[in-house]
Order: structure tokens, then C-alpha cells, then sequence
């Protein structure tokens, strides 16, 4: 089920925003309840075998976050590392086994055959998400954790598929905020907007794109106009589908009170390569910054390197 189907925005969408409220003007408990459940048959109306895998990442990310809540600086760095490497694992696993396998038939002329493995939707945000929450855990920026506002926050279904990367300080303070639960007519007009801007952005501009593409990279030999033509429409329309759906994640969930921040600002209208990219994924180059290139060091030396002299 993606945004732009008929089956969400007939079915999924209207029964979702009713069960909310209605639960929300009994128990902000209860409403983040039945968000949970809708988010949860939102991902499994892809494949249901994905859920055991989310749920799994879930039960473990959040068991290992606690320990390091209450555990030592020394034990609390100890399970940082095995649940950072158990994130990893379950990405590279799922992810990259197959193709490893195949890079090895190629270099050894071998036959060793692929393995049978399903590949979730939204596994890299959902990691990303969890990793972030484990690292703030670590440097004490995470007192205590509700797990039903846990598990909302990891599996909410405006995001899981196709982002942006959330980060628990903008969401989880947002499930405890009683006026978040409220029927409100801005936020209703604010989500709609945004949500039929972006079906427009996808639909009309980014779909009618792929006329174009489809000659440039179907393996043939294109006309020089044409090749460029097409590099041209192959960025803008990544560009449109990809912004086009953080903008209807965006507005779906503003429609619940509850307010996920922009993935794209005006990348084409950017001065320089560093600006580009501080407008490009927004969500994405800010997790890179913050739990990747500070942490290594960026341009001095980072926190690994202090951590590795004083152990």
C-alpha cells in the first residue's frame, strides 16, 4: 500500500483518522494504541512476513536502549556496541548477503546459490531511527522510555517506508502532548494541502517523467539531445517522487496533531555543492552529521578516537 493508491486514501486513511480520534477522546494511551496497530497492517500490506522482522528490531533496540539507561559508562558503551552491531547485522544481512554472494560467483566462477531472503521495506529508516535513540541513550540525552510511545515512534507509518529519518525528540515528546489529540481545523487544512501538493508532485510530474527516461536507460543508444534530455528528466523526476512522498508523509501526519519536519528544501535552487546537500534529505544528512562524521571526527578528532585513548 503506498499514498498514492487508491486503498489508502479511500480505505486506510479515513478509517485510521477516525479510530484515532475517536480512541484519542478516550485515552491518548488508547490512541497511540490503535496508531500502532494501523501502522503495523501498513507495513505488513506489503509482505506480512516484514512485521516479525520490525517488531524483532524493535523488542531488541528497546531492551538494549534501557540497559543503557541504567547501566555504567563502561557497561552502557559495551551494549551501545553489540546493539549498534546487531543494527548493522540485520541491515547488511538482508540487504547486501545476496549481492556478496553474487560479487563472489564472479571473482571465483562459482555456483553458490542465492539464499531466499525477503527484503523490508523501510529497513534502513527504521535502524537509522533506533541507532540514534541507542547513541542519545548513551551520552545521557534519554532519562527513561515509555515503550508504547517506543513503539509507535519505530514503526509509525507516515515515515517507515520512504522516511525521513525522525529523530526521537521531535516525535516522542509530541505522543505525551494532550493538544496533539485534539480535532483541530489547521491541522486538517494544513495536512491536506500538504498532502494533495505532494500527490500532485508525484503523480502529475513525476510519473509523466518516465516517458522520457524509459528510451535513455532501456540499453539502447540514445541521440546526444536525448541522453541529456534524459539525465535532465531522470533527476527531476527522483527529485518529485521522492519529495512528492515526504511531503504526503508530511501532511498525513499533521492530519493526527502530529508534525514530522521537511525532507526537502528547494535543492535546485541551492548556490553550492555543501548547500545542495544541506537542502537534499534533509533527515538523512543530519543523522550522517550527527551520529557519523561528528562522532568520527569530522575535520578533529571525534569522540571514537577519545573514547579509544581513554579505554
Amino acid at each position: 500500500m503506498v499514498f498514492n493508491s487508491y486503498s489508502f486514501i479511500v480505505f486506510f486513511l479515513p478509517v485510521t483518522l477516525f479510530g484515532f480520534y475517536f480512541f484519542a477522546r478516550k485515552s491518548r494511551q488508547w490512541a497511540a494504541v490503535w496508531l500502532i496497530l494501523a501502522s503495523l497492517f501498513f507495513y505488513g500490506s506489503w509482505d506480512y512476513r516484514f512485521i516479525p522482522i520490525l517488531l524483532t528490531s524493535i523488542v531488541v533496540n528497546y531492551s538494549a536502549c534501557k540497559r543503557i539507561i541504567s547501566a555504567t559508562p563502561t557497561s552502557g558503551r559495551w551494549w551501545l556496541t553489540a546493539a549498534i552491531a546487531f543494527n548493522l547485522l540485520l541491515l547488511g544481512f538482508f540487504k547486501y548477503v545476496n549481492f556478496f554472494i553474487v560479487s563472489l560467483n564472479d571473482v571465483t566462477s562459482g555456483h553458490m546459490p542465492l539464499l531466499n531472503i525477503i527484503l523490508p521495506v523501510g529497513i534502513s529508516f527504521f535502524t537509522f531511527t533506533q541507532i540514534s535513540i541507542l547513541v542519545d541513550a548513551s551520552h545521557g540525552k534519554i532519562k527513561e522510555l515509555n515503550f508504547t510511545h517506543y513503539l509507535l515512534f519505530a514503526s509509525y507509518f507516515p515515515y517507515i517506508v520512504a522516511g525521513p529519518i525522525l529523530h526521537h525528540q521531535e516525535m516522542l515528546p509530541q505522543f505525551s502532548d494532550s493538544n496533539n489529540y485534539q480535532v483541530k481545523s489547521n491541522n486538517f487544512a494544513i495536512g491536506i494541502s500538504l498532502f494533495v501538493f505532494g500527490l500532485g508532485k508525484k503523480l502529475l510530474i513525476a510519473d509523466n517523467l518516465a516517458s522520457a527516461i524509459t528510451p535513455v536507460f532501456a540499453g539502447g543508444s540514445p541521440q546526444f539531445l536525448q541522453a541529456w534530455l534524459g539525465m535532465l528528466a531522470y533527476t527531476l523526476q527522483l527529485y518529485f517522487d521522492f519529495s512528492g512522498y515526504s511531503d504526503m508523509a508530511i501532511g498525513v501526519s499533521r492530519l493526527m496533531g502530529l508534525r514530522i519536519p521537511i525532507n526537502f528544501n528547494s535543492p535546485y535552487k541551492a548556490t553550492s555543492v555543501s548547500d545542495f546537500w544541506q537542502r537534499w534529505h534533509i533527515s538523512l544528512s543530519r543523522f550522517l552529521r550527527n551520529y557519523l562524521y561528528i562522532p568520527l571526527g569530522g575535520n578533529r578528532r571525534g569522540q571514537l578516537s577519545r573514547i579509544a585513548i581513554s579505554s
